[in-house]
């Protein structure tokens, strides 16, 4: 297939980018700057602008551009960015498909597990209310966006990824290194639920919307969510460190932020369309991740 990929030098973007073309596909990158070799297009969002006719013929398209949620404290600033980074590189796409000569079979949109807010104990799957707090809210505004490829007949999957497993980048990137250093251990009370998913398994599963016919919420996550402290102690145990320096909710708050809120809040949720689908995870649960992890 010929896939138009934005968000290509992000942590996802760049494993799935690799994978694409590993795999005999043709990848076109969309980049904010000059473009440097032929499968480059520049866009500019902000402006909405990408010509269609620089994209060519198009198959299939991902969309995974938006501000890291963590990389920065949510001031109100911070929080407009993370909504706009989303909507409007979510829109420019979208015109620029339906303004194809043919648009694209499939448009793989990211997300995220946020859309469900805090739920507890109660187990989550992609027919759960959506929750009530910024990241919820951020979410149906994302998702939203690609209303308009839905309603011309694009088949729209929306991945709602969870706590993303990789050994480089990202919040268990930080927490491999407390861990090597013995300082480890539960977050908050640790009893709050979360719900994983390695970054193989993740490249899988885009793929595997790609192909399949998969449209709507999707969840991917392991089909094995754990309690903090289980994925703290299993995590100590892949490392042989112990894994007894509990991280108190104040502390988190303090260097955090609002943004601790998402480190301590309960999502227990389950990838129930893909697995009806057919999809296989290579990582099922938080051992196996955590294992990956470690061994990465």
């Amino acid at each position: 297939m010929r896939i138009v990929v934005s968000g290509a030098s992000g942590l996802i973007g760049s494993h799935l980018v690799a994978h694409l073309r590993n795999g005999g596909h043709d990848v076109v990158v969309l980049v904010r700057r000059e473009p440097r070799e032929p499968s480059e297009v520049r866009w500019d969002p902000s402006a909405g602008a990408l010509d269609p006719a620089a994209l060519g013929r198009v198959d299939a398209a991902v969309n995974l551009s938006g501000a890291g949620v963590g990389d920065k404290r949510w001031t109100p600033a911070y929080k407009e960015l993370v909504l706009r980074s989303r909507t409007e590189t979510t829109s420019t796409l979208v015109r620029a498909l339906l303004a194809l000569d043919e648009a694209p079979q499939v448009l793989v949109n990211a997300s995220a597990i946020g859309a469900y807010g805090e739920g507890g104990s109660a187990v989550l799957d992609e027919s759960a209310p959506r929750g009530d707090d910024f990241l919820a809210d951020v979410v149906r505004a994302w998702e939203e966006a690609t209303a308009p490829a839905a309603d011309a007949g694009v088949r729209v999957a929306l991945a709602r990824t969870g706590l993303l497993a990789n050994p480089v980048g990202g919040a268990f990137g930080q927490m491999l290194t407390l861990f090597r250093l013995g300082l480890g251990g539960p977050l908050g009370s640790g009893s709050q639920w979360w719900s994983l998913i390695s970054m193989p398994d993740e490249i899988a599963a885009l793929q595997f919307l790609l192909e399949n016919p998969v449209s709507g919420p999707v969840n991917l996550v392991c089909p094995e969510p754990a309690t903090n402290t289980a994925v703290t102690a299993a995590l100590g145990q892949a490392l042989h460190r112990p894994a007894l320096v509990p991280v108190p909710a104040l502390a988190l708050r303090a260097v955090l932020g609002e943004f601790s809120g998402q480190v301590l809040a309960s999502q227990r949720v389950v990838p129930d369309v893909l697995l009806r689908a057919g999809f296989r995870f290579r990582h099922p649960d938080v051992a196996s991740v955590v294992g990956w992890l470690a061994s990465a």
